[in-house]
């Protein structure tokens, strides 16, 4: 049995973020025109991005990897860190300087904080913790379970 945990309303939770997120840009868009001649910026509260994964136990090899989606982020913008047991990836992507803010017809890209938290099994050390990235994905190789953890089979006498 795996320690990891799966969350079976990620789905659903994202779904309603998506949607009440485009209601809310549309009423601050249309509410919000006079805010922003009076020098009120959009002060959304941003929620971190929770970028999607999969998650595959090697048996034979005793190692997990978890490969994460992270587009158009660079490795260098990308912090993993490990303490008391739970790996934290997090990064941050920022709206392109190559257009400007309004005269978007259409905007399904995500830009802000991304966010995603893992429990690590009991006695993983952070040097076990492999990781590496191309091509926007991110991934990550770790051990299943130390061999000080590995079942024993005792002789009964």
């Amino acid at each position: 049995m795996s320690v990891f945990y799966y969350d079976p309303f990620y789905d659903v939770e994202r779904m309603i973020n998506d949607t009440l997120g485009r209601v809310g840009a549309y009423i601050d868009n249309h509410r919000g025109q006079s805010q922003r001649q009076n020098g009120d910026a959009n002060n959304q509260v941003q929620h971190p991005i929770r970028p999607r994964m999969d998650l595959h136990e090697d048996l034979e090899a005793n190692t997990v990897t978890a490969t994460l989606e992270l587009p158009g982020v660079k490795k260098e913008d990308v912090q993993i860190d490990v303490h008391n047991g739970r790996l934290s990836i997090s990064a941050e992507t920022k709206l392109s300087e190559d257009h400007e803010q309004d005269g978007y017809a259409i905007r399904e890209r995500r830009f802000g904080k991304i966010s995603r938290t893992l429990q690590l099994p009991q006695g993983v050390k952070e040097t076990e913790v492999k990781a590496a990235m191309d091509n926007g994905l991110l991934t990550i190789t770790f051990p299943k379970s130390t061999p000080e953890q590995a079942a024993k089979k005792v002789t009964i006498a």
